[in-house]
């Protein structure tokens, strides 16, 4: 069975009392999620003029992240779904206010429709809405930062859980409560290609510029993504910040190497199209083939001549 929590069960059942109070008294835990926040900050870039900021920790969990806002001097707004874990982050006397909220929610509407009750989903945007996504006010929020959470909403674990329209209740209800020119920092664990690029791709939808900065890209075990946002077109301020590598040193996307997971990857190279070499069945391309033909006959073989066909995969029936 998978080790990612969140392929285990629903963020709220999954840290329940005990799995919450495990997880906070965790010295690894802790000095994990502290390095995360203070590199989230880092991207984060905010002024230095010694003005304290209002942030949104997203999915703040026992406030462990929030401490990190706290010691840098920023008052903070911590949300999470899971009631054990902001039980615990109120024990421990955190100094960020604290809302139980589902990053995700989106706002359903019931209307009858013959003889039939039906569903219907509403993206109301007037300033009244507190119905769906963050639920807070427009342009009141200086930044945000969350630490391995964004990806839960990728997962449909209720009938009504549809991951693509829970992405653009976060991201367009994210957008709307940002300050103009405001960054947001996510740090993500995505389970696959597909599902960074759908995260990516509801980021850009909801009007957001900017893309992906992958710490310590050749390392299995220090490999970390941030999705870092902005809120507003792209321009100059909008330009991605660099990543490090395993030296401490930074690289950008002129001095990253030519694969593509180790660079910094922005929301508009998205589209980029990619190579594809023709494989086999058994996934060995017409080179291969026609190599090991060359070794058998020089064995004295008897080997079918090379032609157009050769390594070509055959279809199902004529």
């Amino acid at each position: 069975m998978s080790s990612r929590p969140e392929l285990k069960a629903p963020p709220e059942i999954f840290y329940d009392d005990v799995e919450a109070r495990k997880y906070t008294s965790s010295s690894r835990i802790i000095e994990i999620q502290a390095k995360l926040s203070e590199r989230a900050l880092e991207l984060l870039a905010l002024p230095d003029d010694g003005v304290p900021r209002l942030l949104l920790d997203i999915g703040c969990g026992s406030g462990l992240s929030g401490e990190t806002l706290s010691e840098n001097g920023h008052q903070w707004i911590g949300l999470d779904i899971s009631p054990s874990m902001l039980d615990i982050a109120l024990e421990r006397e955190a100094e960020g206010d604290l809302l139980l909220k589902d990053m995700g929610q989106i706002a359903y509407c019931y209307v009858q429709i013959g003889d039939e009750m039906c569903v219907i989903v509403v993206w109301a945007k007037i300033e009244g809405d507190r119905m769906q996504g963050l639920g807070l006010r427009s342009g009141v929020i200086d930044g945000a930062i969350s630490i391995s959470a964004v990806q839960w909403l990728c997962n449909a674990d209720k009938s009504s859980h549809e991951p693509r329209l829970r992405l653009k209740a976060f991201f367009g209800s994210l957008y709307r409560c940002l300050a103009r020119g405001a960054r947001a920092v996510f740090q993500v664990y995505p389970e696959s290609l597909a599902q960074r690029e759908l995260i990516l791709s509801s980021a850009m939808r909801a009007g957001f510029a900017g893309g992906v900065v992958v710490d310590y890209p050749h390392s299995s075990k220090s490999r970390k993504e941030y999705l870092v946002l902005t809120c507003g077109p792209p321009s100059i301020n909008t330009e991605l910040p660099k990543a490090k590598l395993e030296d401490e040193e930074s690289c950008s996307d002129d001095e990253s190497s030519g694969d593509e997971e180790n660079q910094t990857v922005c929301i508009s190279d998205r589209h980029r199209p990619r190579k594809k070499q023709k494989t086999t069945k058994k996934g060995k391309g017409r080179e291969w083939v026609l190599k090991k033909k060359e070794q058998m006959r020089r064995k004295g073989n008897a080997v079918p001549l090379d032609t157009k066909y050769t390594a070509r995969k055959r279809k199902a029936r004529f």
